[in-house]
């Protein structure tokens, strides 16, 4: 499976197999996952949502956001319990106004889950955290099987 690194943004590929035994970048040597959210932008967006063959679940933020600040512990948990089944990336929507607008965020917080750039789910609004694991676990048959 093609997976992008958090940190450089490199396609890497990894057997789906392996993805629980610390792979690490082929570019830049850094572990493939950290269990923090990956903060996506538009230089990475392409490597991290498009080409990824890795479910990214995105959350569309703000700093000034009440809901966003109260739901951002929620989101970094799920990053380091549920990684490598989901990347987590958060899009700060005041910095990357032009992928905000592209996914025409009119709420936030806004959360979309895509797979090799196909949008699979998408949500409004902050979820306590058994609510959204739900949700995540009733979008895994959705997701396509990768090798």
């Amino acid at each position: 499976m093609i997976i992008a690194c958090p940190h450089c943004a490199g396609l890497n590929r990894v057997a789906a197999a392996k993805l629980s035994a610390a792979p690490v970048c082929g570019k830049c040597k850094t572990p493939l996952f950290s269990g923090v959210p990956v903060e996506v932008n538009s230089m990475n967006f392409t490597n991290l949502v498009q080409k990824s063959e890795l479910p990214i679940v995105l959350d569309f933020w703000a700093s000034w956001c009440g809901p966003c600040q109260n739901f951002a512990p929620v989101f970094a948990q799920a990053a380091l319990e549920l990684e490598p089944d989901f990347r987590f990336g958060k899009i700060n929507t005041e910095q990357q106004q032009q992928l905000a607008a592209q996914f025409q965020i009119r709420s936030i917080p806004t959360l979309m889950l895509f797979q090799q750039g196909e949008l699979i789910a998408q949500l409004s609004g902050a979820l306590p955290k058994q609510q959204f694991y739900q949700w995540l676990q009733q979008q895994k048959p959705k997701l396509r099987k990768t090798e």
